[in-house]
């Protein structure tokens, strides 16, 4: 019996999930499928260029596994650019977080972000003021 696949943190799902080679209508094209969690790991490990112990540890993996997961994404990514092959990316085992929290000032209202891991924050970025919130996860406005 095969052990299911733990799921792995995702911390950023852009609203493009679909790449296609130019000038070949869609109905000619051959496709194929790279999962959410492949990109991202394609995200931490090349784009980033983080080692893959830590992209691991951002993944909620062990380091062989996400090498693993890099090396299976590479392998469908090359064969779309070699083969003139869509990209479909779509699926998975992962669970999407968010890589920022978002505070509010009781006093002055200012909302502002800082990162997950980094513990709370001691005052207000603007006014100094030690009381704020943590508030829903909606990007702070004109930032």
């Amino acid at each position: 019996m095969v052990r299911p696949k733990k799921n792995r943190i995702v911390a950023f799902n852009p609203d493009i999930s679909y790449f296609k080679p130019r000038g070949i209508p869609m109905t000619e094209l051959d496709e194929v499928q790279l999962t959410v969690d492949e990109r991202e790991a394609i995200r931490l490990a090349d784009f980033l260029g983080m080692p893959y112990e830590e992209a691991g540890q951002k993944m909620g993996v062990s380091r062989a596994t996400f090498g693993r997961i890099v090396q299976q994404a590479r392998k469908i990514i090359a064969d779309a650019l070699i083969n003139g092959k869509a990209i479909n990316v779509e699926g998975g085992n992962y669970t999407l977080v968010s890589e920022k929290r978002i505070f509010q000032c009781q006093k002055c209202s200012h909302k502002w972000e800082e990162p997950c891991g980094t513990g709370r924050p001691e005052c207000c970025p603007s006014c100094k003021h030690e009381y704020f919130q943590r508030i829903a996860d909606e990007p702070p406005s004109g930032e």
